[in-house]
């Protein structure tokens, strides 16, 4: 475990909505995993709150590193300011980001902090590169979007494969994905808030594409895959509409090593074709329904933010991914596997994303920049350390 780069800042990591339900397990992570001589702290609106999670937190791990108290309100922008001035990186688990977001990466960018969060709405991901980007990379500090399930393992297992394919010719990837796990309030959430959102979220798009360099002399693309049976992975491939294929391009456009013309589809892997044509139906009748307000409501109040799957579900829910990987006379299969993928594996992620942003030797970066790009192999071999598998299956 690397020891934290001292700062004039009085803590290394804050953790903003930590009494939340996916903040608090980040917090015992924390509390469980973090060095010593780390300077940390759990953020939120309630001080008493926060001060009963910090004598569990204490009882739960006896001789750990000190934790403090901040308080912060995503309705007060002065708080999130001093909250950015008191901390080298802030975790916010405090979503949905479009709607709560946006002060706090400001600040953050405005005062080079680092800011880790586990968006997975491309709006809000889009609207920060637009607004803040240029003013991060000023200051110096590293605004890391999608940093838990969403989309660390997609990012850096192409990351991962990519390294086990030869350089400098094109390549291609595809990843599947299959999981057994429940969501919490929060996550469902911010998934209504984006499917209620179809004109906002092109609208912040098309202006990220205006404000992007354009990539000279190299092309990254993620298509849409069309469903399809594939027998490397033996189950029905469906295209996901999910933020991850858009990060693992970003981390093709930075990194000469994903080669001079890359390219990555992202899919569902589904065993049986009836729960395959299922579970798009479903997903086109959630988004149609999050087209209307009232039935928006509805659908939100039968899980409410800061609810979440119970300790015994979580112990038994599960994820992988496996990559096909090709180019230059080489085909790899590589996977990367672990527990709980939205809860007990995001915290984790989440954690140690923070931890290697605070304590690990990085590659200079600055900006709004994805994980492969920011912590790439420290971060991936802190993961592994963690329990998360990242293996090469099969290579021809």
């Amino acid at each position: 475990m690397s020891k934290p780069k001292r700062t004039d800042r009085p803590y290394d990591i804050v953790l903003f909505g930590a009494t939340g339900f996916v903040g608090t397990l980040t917090a015992e992570y924390l509390a469980a995993h973090a060095p010593k001589e780390l300077r940390w702290a759990v953020a939120g609106r309630s001080e008493l709150e926060l001060a009963r999670l910090r004598e569990r937190l204490r009882e739960q791990s006896p001789g750990g590193a000190e934790i403090g108290v901040l308080r912060a309100d995503v309705t007060e922008p002065a708080s999130l300011r001093r909250l950015a001035e008191h901390a080298g990186v802030v975790a916010t688990t405090v979503g949905p980001y479009v709607t709560y977001g946006e002060e706090l990466v400001a600040a953050c960018a405005d005062l080079g902090t680092d800011c880790l969060d586990l968006s997975g709405e491309p709006e809000f991901v889009d609207l920060m590169y637009v607004r803040h980007d240029a003013r991060a990379r000023e200051t110096g500090a590293r605004l890391v979007h999608a940093c838990g399930f969403d989309s660390v393992p997609h990012d850096l297992g192409v990351y991962y494969t990519v390294q086990q394919l030869p350089e400098g010719v094109p390549l291609t990837v595809d990843g599947f994905v299959t999981a057994d796990a429940a969501f919490s309030g929060g996550t469902f959430a911010s998934a209504l808030n984006q499917f209620a959102r179809p004109r906002q979220l092109a609208a912040a798009a098309r202006e990220r594409h205006r404000h992007e360099p354009r990539l000279v002399g190299r092309r990254a693309t993620t298509p849409n895959g069309a469903p399809r049976f594939v027998p490397e992975v033996r189950a029905w491939a469906l295209p996901l509409p999910t933020i991850d294929p858009q990060i693992v391009r970003r981390s093709a456009r930075a990194l000469q090593r994903y080669g001079p013309d890359f390219r990555y589809r992202h899919y569902a892997a589904v065993r049986r074709l009836p729960a395959a044509v299922g579970g798009v139906a479903a997903l086109g009748a959630v988004v149609a329904a999050a087209q209307l307000p009232p039935v928006r409501r509805w659908l939100s109040d039968r899980l409410k933010p800061g609810e979440g799957p119970s300790a015994e579900k979580r112990a038994k829910s599960w994820f992988s991914v496996r990559f096909v990987g090709e180019g230059g006379g080489r085909k790899v299969f590589t996977e990367v596997a672990g527990g709980d993928p939205g809860y007990g594996e995001t915290a984790k992620m989440f954690a140690e994303g923070a931890l290697s942003l605070a304590c690990d030797d990085l590659p200079p970066t600055a900006g709004q920049v994805t994980t492969a790009v920011a912590m790439g192999d420290a971060l991936l071999e802190r993961l592994r350390a963690a329990g998360i598998t990242f293996r090469v299956a099969a290579s021809r």
